[in-house]
């Protein structure tokens, strides 16, 4: 692994691109990753499509912010509780279903979110369609 030996400014953009590859790292190796940044793609277009006020495009990528941060943190929790301890143990499979279970309580947040932001602007083009 390099390390970061340059001074101020140098330091500061360095940690941008050490930032970037952790997460198209993560991009790479990690499925879940993927699932999530692709839905959260679709939902964007769907919040385009149908011209959602900026309230809840925040609300929306409020969500998927978390998301992505959750499924972050539980890859990089993983990879270094592999490090520490590639054989099975108790507290490694605590920390890494302790990790998971941050994930997946972003995602139920980012399902409800969806819901509320979605609920009626869907209602009101199924009763236009069905008009």
């Amino acid at each position: 692994m390099v390390k970061n030996t340059a001074v101020g400014h140098k330091k500061f953009w360095h940690s941008f691109r050490f930032a970037a590859h952790g997460i198209a790292a993560a991009f790479r190796s990690e499925l879940n990753m993927k699932v999530h940044s692709g839905l959260a793609v679709l939902v964007l277009a769907a919040a385009a499509v149908f011209r959602l006020p900026l309230s809840s495009w925040m609300l929306l990528l409020l969500a998927i912010t978390l998301v992505l941060a959750a499924e972050l943190l539980n890859t990089a929790i993983e990879a270094t509780i592999d490090l520490l301890s590639p054989e099975i143990h108790p507290l490694a499979k605590k920390a890494k279903d302790t990790a998971a279970g941050a994930v997946l309580l972003t995602a139920v947040f980012a399902v409800i979110a969806g819901i509320y932001v979605f609920y009626h602007p869907v209602m009101d083009w199924i009763t236009s369609l069905m008009s």
